[in-house]
């Protein structure tokens, strides 16, 4: 049976200064576990104008399930303007109001959301009250509630972060983010273990991973760590990397793969994206296992 899931949350084009290219977290993690094997939908909202079409276009051309993606008659499709450092790490700038910030509660996605293995959403999608209310109907139906942090300064509150977290069942952070949340829930250690220790405990959050950039990434699970140093890449851009790491690991979990092979091939995957550009490149699993065994 191949893994079920759901993502909610923002669907949009990312802005480069060159180009522009299919995105929004959510989307980024449908995508990548769609290329996986697994049975992925998306719910968001779209806009009627060119860029909500050529949306559902490539998802269509990319055989997703579009039968979630609502249209609005009046808002436009979301966009974000992407911008590089001298290291290609990314920032972003977010329009606002957009589609995406209005996704209704539609009754026929529910019986969906009961059965699927894991719902996967976000902050960014809490920005607009409207999206919030119909994002919390939702997650009182899920059954395995994946949170992606993703925090975007000014869209959130560090209260709202909490709150979600411990709705969650599982935990995904960057380790900016982790050392932000610390701070504000006063855990006062600079050990990444023992502010997972405490996190988990705080939020009574079981599974919680943290990605480390270049350093890899650690996931803690009920008292357990699994560690992977990185992989050894030249980064092209840093964009949609840790939705894949993130695809990657929900798609190994699920297959209940054990957690140390499930965390090695995540981050194996997360550093190929950022070694090419754009959030959703293709990545073999030839790729992925000679990346594996160079860093042996």
């Amino acid at each position: 049976m191949s893994p079920k899931v759901i993502c909610f949350g923002e669907t949009l084009w990312d802005i480069f200064p060159d180009k522009k290219v299919i995105g929004g977290a959510p989307l980024n993690v449908a995508l990548r576990l769609h290329s996986l094997g697994a049975e992925v939908k998306v719910i968001s909202r779209i806009g009627q104008d060119a860029d909500g079409d050529a949306l559902l276009d490539y998802l269509k051309e990319h055989d997703m399930d579009v039968s979630s993606i609502q249209s609005d008659p009046k808002l436009t499709t979301g966009n974000v303007q992407v911008h590089l450092d001298n290291n290609n790490t990314a920032s972003y700038t977010i329009s606002e109001p957009v589609a995406w910030d209005y996704i209704a509660i539609e009754q026929n996605d529910i019986v969906p959301i009961s059965k699927t293995d894991a719902f996967v959403f976000g902050s960014l999608c809490c920005r607009n009250n409207k999206s919030k209310n119909t994002l919390f109907e939702y997650l009182s139906h899920a059954k395995f509630k994946v949170f992606d942090a993703n925090l975007r300064p000014p869209f959130y509150s560090m209260e709202s972060i909490v709150e979600l977290m411990k709705i969650a069942d599982m935990i995904k952070l960057n380790d900016e983010e982790l050392e932000e949340i610390s701070k504000f829930l006063h855990i006062e250690s600079d050990s990444i273990d023992k502010q997972l220790i405490n996190l988990s405990q705080i939020t009574q959050t079981p599974y919680i991973c943290v990605t480390l950039g270049a350093k890899g990434a650690i996931y803690y699970r009920k008292g357990e760590f699994f560690k992977n140093p990185g992989y050894k890449i030249v980064v092209k851009d840093t964009v949609g990397a840790g939705d894949s790491f993130l695809a990657s690991l929900i798609h190994q979990l699920i297959l209940k793969t054990h957690p140390q092979t499930a965390l090695d091939f995540s981050c194996a995957m997360g550093s190929l994206v950022a070694s090419k550009n754009g959030a959703n490149p293709h990545v073999s699993f030839e790729e992925i296992s000679n990346i594996q065994s160079k860093n042996i």
